[in-house]
């Protein structure tokens, strides 16, 4: 192993173990605020218990987000300090804006909607969760400017061997960052549609298993009661509300996910032909979408390549909006990269051991294909089971299936399982560039960077090993602490987040659930 390689394997595992946060901080954050906006307008009950209960599972995953973010902007001066020079003049603005505009805002606001609850006007606290929940999308969205730049460098000259940037609103309004910002959006309101539901299905069950409730002769639920354990009929209302409104989030973030996705394809067919090519496996020229395509483990040799199963004119309708057009295989690019890029890495020692050697355009295609694929996979096993969960549970219940409640439960994986790997072949599927060159004429022409010119020059093998093995250990406990805490939280139910219900039932609190003296704790929601 080289330096290069374990660098990248440092910041993927990071990068890829972060962004199981964010989609379901941005995805959950939004919901909440509706929820919220249901009890400010209605005044109902289940509306109060779901926004704390879901707003509780909110705050834990948004924390762990900000831990584990922090990392990112770190190995870029740790293990990545020329490409971060050669970046930075770009990545200045909207890193900054991100920081110091949208997660300010979030910060203080979050900070508000947390420790307010009974003490701001209740406008003012709806208020709040708003701007907090819009932030964690502007963050996404300057976050996803600077990665769309990688993708699709503009608003830049080249000074010195450096890009300089000139147009600020060119970066800001890149026609890949705005469709990867909607594609992005519309994948993190899928893992929270999943989330509520397989929560929520576990709920209902639950409450099946313990007899609260049971079905009546024409197969609808009879709701029960049993407020001792915080289980009374508003409960059931909540998650039984909490599922219907993951199963419709889910259904409808497939749906744009989809129509996102199929304009970003588009984008790259253009923008970086050889990532399409290779996610394929389209070694000639051809208007056929690959179904099934075997070859040799670990080769990207279109020679070891066989299509099994093709669809005809899919691959020109994804590329072109027709079913005709032939679309650019991996044999006719690769001669054209070779000319424009040469064939083999410059003299220089920016590029260490490996200055000299051959270039390889063609990216991992087990990763490229089988990433592309499982990423539709995922989205829609999670979309066909939320329109399966509505439903079963359209008469106000599920199943007592035990194996049932745990494949709904099981099924919150999906999800992160297709924004896991869409991420994955994106940016895998840039190599060997970590500043993809531009063949699209809109672009800015000769502004791009081998991955292997962007490590650290500095550091050595052993301090990287040592490094990935430090942040995998942290991130591990991270990992053990989130999870244990959402289980816990979530298998507590409402009261988990509204200890004070149970207190009302113990006749501890008020009976109009007014404040009481253990309620007055400004850190009470926070806990």
């Amino acid at each position: 192993m080289e330096a290069l390689e374990i660098a990248r394997w440092q910041f993927g595992i990071t990068t890829v173990y972060h962004f199981l946060m964010v989609p379901l901080t941005i995805g959950l954050g939004l919901t909440v605020a509706v929820l919220q906006t249901a009890w400010y307008r209605t005044g109902k009950e289940q509306y109060l218990r779901m926004t704390k209960f879901w707003g509780k599972l909110f705050l834990i995953n948004f924390i762990m987000g900000v831990a584990t973010g922090l990392v990112q902007e770190f190995q870029f001066g740790m293990a990545w300090s020329e490409y971060s020079r050669f970046v930075g003049d770009v990545f200045g603005a909207p890193l900054a804006l991100e920081s110091l505009l949208a997660f300010f805002v979030e910060s203080i606001f979050l900070g508000l909607w947390i420790f307010g609850w009974k003490r701001l006007p209740k406008g003012m606290h709806l208020l709040s969760i708003w701007a907090a929940s819009l932030a964690t999308m502007g963050s996404a969205y300057f976050i996803l400017a600077a990665n769309s730049w990688m993708q699709h460098p503009v608003g830049v000259e080249m000074i010195d061997g450096r890009p300089v940037m000139v147009d600020i609103w060119a970066v800001l309004t890149n026609n890949t960052l705005l469709v990867a910002f909607p594609h992005t959006i519309f994948g993190a309101f899928s893992v929270a549609g999943g989330f509520l539901l397989g929560i929520s299905w576990y709920h209902l069950w639950k409450r099946r298993r313990d007899g609260i409730d049971t079905v009546g002769a024409d197969g609808k639920v009879v709701v029960g009661s049993n407020p001792a354990i915080g289980r009374d009929a508003t409960d059931h209302k909540v998650w039984l509300q909490s599922l219907r409104i993951g199963a419709v989030v889910a259904m409808v973030s497939f749906g744009g996910v989809s129509l996102t996705g199929d304009l970003q394809a588009k984008l790259m067919f253009d923008q970086q032909p050889m990532k399409m090519a290779a996610a394929e496996a389209a070694c000639h020229d051809g208007t056929g979408f690959s179904i099934l395509s075997v070859g040799d483990l670990g080769s990207n040799d279109c020679d070891d390549m066989v299509a099994v199963v093709e669809l005809p004119g899919l691959l020109s309708f994804l590329a072109n909006g027709d079913f005709t057009t032939d679309v650019q295989g991996i044999n006719t690019l690769i001669p054209e990269y070779q000319e424009r890029f040469g064939t083999h890495l410059p003299s220089d020692p920016i590029y260490g051991e490996r200055a000299g050697t051959e270039i390889d355009y063609v990216p991992v295609m087990e990763v490229t294909y089988w990433g592309f694929r499982l990423m539709i996979t995922f989205g829609m096993l999670a979309a066909a089971a939320a329109l399966v969960a509505l439903w079963i549970a359209r008469k106000g219940t599920v199943p007592e299936s035990k194996w049932l409640m745990r494949l709904a439960v099981f099924g919150i994986l999906a999800p992160f399982g297709a924004n896991s790997a869409g991420w994955i072949f994106t940016e895998m599927g840039r190599q060997p560039f970590v500043v993809a060159p531009n063949p699209d004429p809109d672009g800015i022409d000769n502004v791009f960077m081998f991955t292997a010119a962007g490590v650290s020059p500095g550091v050595s093998l052993a301090e990287l090993v040592f490094s990935l093995c430090a942040f995998a250990l942290v991130y591990g406990v991270l990992l053990v602490v989130e999870v244990k805490l959402l289980f816990a939280y979530c298998r507590g139910g409402v009261p988990s987040a509204m200890p004070e219900l149970l207190k009302q039932q113990d006749g501890d609190g008020p009976e109009d659930g007014s404040k009481g003296k253990d309620d007055d704790d400004v850190l009470a929601f926070a806990y």
